[in-house]
């Protein structure tokens, strides 16, 4: 195998993860919690652009209760972009065929 052909096709992929890494971060995301009660939109970059909480999970003598509901969607969200990320790096990994090196 030739080196310049493996350092021309390491660089297309690198070039290939910075696009989709920069697409997966300008990308929005919509996730629901306790069936639609709140909504969060997350871009790709893990920066919230907004929340939505339903009124009836708005309770003063609850606030504990809508801090973890609040925190377990936050989480969820974060998770789901995660996996997307993963699948990007798993694409990128796939497309170079470089023995013993995936």
């Amino acid at each position: 195998m030739d080196i310049n052909n493996l350092v021309k096709q390491a660089q297309k992929m690198q070039q290939e993860l910075e696009k989709k890494q920069k697409e997966l971060a300008a990308t929005e995301f919509f996730f629901e919690s306790n069936g639609g009660a709140i909504k969060i939109n997350m871009l790709g970059n893990k920066r919230i652009t907004s929340i939505k909480i339903d009124e009836e999970l708005i309770d003063p003598s609850d606030k504990e209760i809508l801090q973890d509901l609040l925190m377990v969607a936050i989480n969820d969200a974060i998770n789901s972009i995660d996996e997307e990320a993963s699948k990007i790096l798993e694409y990128a990994g796939g497309k170079m065929n470089i023995p013993g090196l995936f």
